[in-house]
């Protein structure tokens, strides 16, 4: 009888449990959240804005580290690597770390005039976000025009079959920034080069001097990379190599 009791109030509640799930069921507005995409068109799906946005932000680093100094410092520390024969030695993260903290040296007024122009206009409401993006490519595009080859210019203005601006500063971001990776690609390889000429000399003075005693079963390469990891030591190389990188930024 108890439990039939405990039965009958139960069912009461049971029913209006039921009578609101299709309530619970409907989907509730999320507070402070409205997304619309970047031109703010009504309509938009809002997951489908989530991933385009996830899908640029993941690949945002990529294309900032190609309108940096990071590429040519990258391509020089690689090279060098290679010269001494140290083969994992130092390692990627500690190339890639490095490479990144001077990037940051370099891009410091950058950053700070992009900062001043869009980032705090931007945070007082004065300007819209594609108004931001458009003060942000400014000073960007002036640093990787610095560091151009007219060349280069010429050949994506040409790929692009687009007029001949009057202004370097007339150019697109489309075509300032292909330009400007090749233009420290071919920096980067051409102090990669010079840095390695030393370090190959010695590599033939030592194969030469095993091959003419007739030390053949040991390889060359066992004697010429303690000497020139000792050369390289001791006339300061990574004061030098780092002081002529960042030279040649000013």
């Amino acid at each position: 009888m108890a439990a039939l009791r405990q039965l009958r109030t139960a069912i009461p509640l049971l029913l209006v449990i039921a009578g609101a799930a299709p309530a619970w069921a409907r989907p509730q507005p999320t507070p402070g959240f409205s997304w619309h995409g970047f031109n703010s068109v009504p309509g938009g799906s809002v997951p489908w804005n989530i991933v385009v946005l996830l899908t640029l932000l993941t690949l945002l680093p990529a294309l900032i580290l190609s309108m940096t100094p990071f590429v040519r410092l990258i391509v020089v520390f690689h090279f060098l690597r290679q010269a001494l024969g140290t083969q994992t030695t130092p390692s990627n993260q500690i190339l890639i770390g490095l490479a990144l903290i001077l990037t940051f040296f370099l891009m410091q007024p950058v950053g700070a005039a992009i900062y001043a122009d869009a980032i705090l206009p931007l945070d007082a409401g004065h300007i819209t976000m594609a108004g931001a993006l458009d003060r942000a490519i400014v000073p960007l595009r002036h640093f990787m025009l610095k560091y151009t080859r007219e060349k280069d210019l010429a050949l994506f203005v040409e790929l692009a079959r687009e007029p001949r601006p009057a202004r370097p500063e007339d150019l697109g971001l489309r075509i300032v920034a292909p330009a400007y990776l090749l233009s420290e690609l071919q920096a980067g390889f051409r102090i990669g080069a010079a840095l390695f000429l030393p370090f190959l000399v010695i590599d033939l003075v030592v194969a030469a001097i095993t091959t003419s005693v007739g030390m053949l079963q040991l390889p060359p390469v066992v004697i010429s990379t303690p000497l020139k990891i000792l050369l390289f030591v001791v006339v300061d190389g990574w004061n030098l190599l780092i002081g002529s990188l960042m030279r040649s930024f000013t």
